[in-house]
């Protein structure tokens, strides 16, 4: 009896082995999509870029500079803005000048999903009702005071995804950065607009992006931000997402050692959903400490170089295939992005094996580096050789 109690079992048991064993595979290929999409390897530190030039064009020295740097680089919203009077016209230039020094380079487009910021040619096209608005029919905006679109509306989702499959048809573009869902998951949301509603805006944030990546093909990206130590993780699981940017990374109030813990085993969370993701890291101040950022751009430069160790260490412990390091002060050309920092241009190689923890102390080995990182007391040391 037992014999046959066992057999059973294990043919029950079996169809559900082979479904997680089917599920880990499709991880591990799309995983593997990315990072080939993504160009990514660990020659030196895979580097991410992330910014906007609003006020003029990049010059010569500075396409160069981004093509030799990175593989994979965001132009923000108002890039180019000043010069060709739109981001879409200025995202496409750079773009273009960016493919001809360095075809392999990814160049993505941003487009907010949940903030109608303005400066897009699209939005002479876009629709008073579907700006959202909450339950006594006033409209729902950011902070800024610019007003949030509804997500929940059909004709709002088809307009959105049209407008950056129209951008990659007008340049030589290879996906889109979509900002703020965070924004869209938050409480907040909820209370300005009741739970139903909220609930819709959520999905219909899902089916938009879903929607995009049919639009975009497999062969292009979406990079979603973001997640925020363990909340938003739900995003992980949204068909269309490639990567995913953690974008307040020991700063903006998550700074604690576990935060920055949680916050690297999303990571290796991400992995296993078959996503990579781009970690933010930041020199211990922002774009918005208005009195550190009133002294000189060379003091400033200074300052991050000097704190690098910390947030990079704490990437090299974590990162897996595909994920990428993004370091800067903020996110226009004049926050520390175009800058040369030593560190990235040793070489790394690949890592030996996964970290080594000991609480919330770990190390690592790569071919060209040994890391050690104690998140307690945000010491670290990277040894170069």
């Amino acid at each position: 009896m037992k014999n046959a109690l066992t057999l059973i079992t294990s043919l029950l048991l079996a169809p559900l082995a082979m479904l997680h064993a089917a599920d880990a595979l499709q991880s591990e290929r799309s995983a593997a999509m990315t990072t080939c999409l993504s160009g990514f390897n660990w020659d030196r530190v895979p580097l991410y870029i992330h910014f906007g030039k609003r006020t003029s064009d990049l010059t010569d020295a500075e396409i160069v500079f981004i093509a030799n740097h990175s593989r994979l680089v965001t132009l923000e919203k108002s890039h180019g803005v000043a010069v060709h009077g739109s981001t879409e016209k200025g995202i496409a230039d750079t773009g273009r000048r960016l493919k001809r020094h360095n075809p392999d380079v990814k160049v993505l487009f941003y487009f907010n999903a949940f903030i109608n910021w303005p400066g897009y040619d699209a939005f002479k096209t876009y629709r008073p009702q579907w700006t959202l608005r909450g339950a006594n029919g006033k409209v729902i905006t950011h902070p800024s005071g610019t007003p949030r679109p509804d997500p929940s509306n059909a004709e709002f989702r088809e307009w959105w995804s049209e407008v950056v499959a129209a951008a990659h048809r007008d340049a030589p573009l290879d996906g889109v950065f979509v900002d703020a869902l965070p924004q869209a998951l938050s409480p907040a949301i909820a209370r300005q607009v009741g739970d139903a509603k909220a609930r819709a805006v959520v999905q219909g944030l899902r089916n938009m992006i879903a929607l995009t990546k049919r639009k975009l093909g497999p062969n292009r990206l979406i990079i979603a931000n973001g997640l925020r130590t363990t909340d938003f993780r739900e995003i992980l699981d949204w068909e269309g997402i490639d990567l995913v940017m953690v974008e307040h990374f020991g700063s903006f109030g998550t700074a604690a050692a576990a935060d920055i813990k949680a916050d690297l085993d999303s990571i290796a969370l991400a992995a296993a959903k078959g996503k990579s993701v781009i970690l933010k890291g930041w020199p211990d101040f922002n774009w918005l400490d208005k009195e550190i950022t009133k002294r000189p751009y060379a003091e400033l430069l200074q300052l991050a170089r000097e704190r690098l160790t910390f947030p990079l260490a704490c990437f090299l412990i974590g990162a897996r295939p595909g994920s990428y390091f993004c370091y800067s002060w903020g996110y226009t050309d004049r926050m520390g992005s175009l800058e040369s920092y030593p560190e990235f241009d040793r070489p790394l190689g690949p890592p030996k094996a996964d970290a080594v923890w000991q609480g919330l102390t770990a190390t690592r080995e790569f071919t060209h580096a040994s890391v050690w990182v104690d998140l307690t007391t945000k010491q670290a040391r990277i040894d170069w050789r």
